[in-house]
């Protein structure tokens, strides 16, 4: 696909990673931007493994199949790099983001020899310290649009704050959250990218 970037999700049933990827769909929508955002249906059991993939490009989307060549997987599960091959398919000029209080090379041996690059994230502490619970999905949500660059930081900001308060009208505790949990997962992951730039051109 010309002049746009395919996502794949790896996720447990129950952990928002389906939620996610609409999410994003719905975000690069009001961008400006052809999406799609859908997810591969299985069993639908809680914790049950589950993918979900996007499209977004610039021009019109005239694929509409499964993603077997993505740009970039996010990996919502860290316990799925032992049971699911997540780097199938996984473009080298890519990326993959996983959620795991490890560093990338602790989890490197359980890629499958993936030579792109790799970024860990700990989206379980920061939903707990943001939301008081475990919802990785708002942290790799954000996560992956930093990864991607697939919207500027600004904008991504003001477009799921306007969701948030759309969806959560009631719970403005839950909107303040979700918003603290994206600023922490961006700024988290725009030090790790530019650590990676440094160790490039050192």
């Amino acid at each position: 696909m010309k002049n746009g970037i395919e996502i794949r999700w790896h996720g447990r049933g129950g952990q928002g990673a389906k939620t996610a990827a609409l999410l994003l769909a719905d975000v690069a929508f009001k961008t400006g931007q052809n999406v799609q955002g859908f997810p591969e249906y299985g069993p639908e059991r809680m914790g049950a493994p589950i993918t979900a993939y996007n499209r977004i490009s610039a021009d019109k989307i005239r694929v509409h199949s499964n993603i077997y060549h993505p740009d970039y997987v996010v990996v919502v599960d860290e316990t799925l790099l032992d049971s699911v091959d997540v780097t199938a398919g996984l473009k080298k000029t890519g990326a993959i983001i996983v959620n795991t209080a490890k560093a990338k090379e602790e989890i490197a041996g359980r890629l499958n020899g993936y030579e792109g690059r790799v970024f860990t994230i700990d989206a379980r502490k920061i939903s707990m310290e943001t939301l008081g619970k475990n919802f990785p999905n708002s942290p790799m949500l954000a996560a992956t649009v930093a990864v991607s660059g697939v919207m500027p930081r600004e904008k991504f900001i003001t477009e799921m704050r306007a969701s948030y308060e759309h969806k959560f009208a009631k719970k403005p505790e839950v909107i303040d959250g979700n918003m603290k949990a994206l600023e922490l997962a961006f700024d988290h992951l725009e030090k790790a990218i530019k650590s990676e730039k440094m160790s490039l051109t050192a």
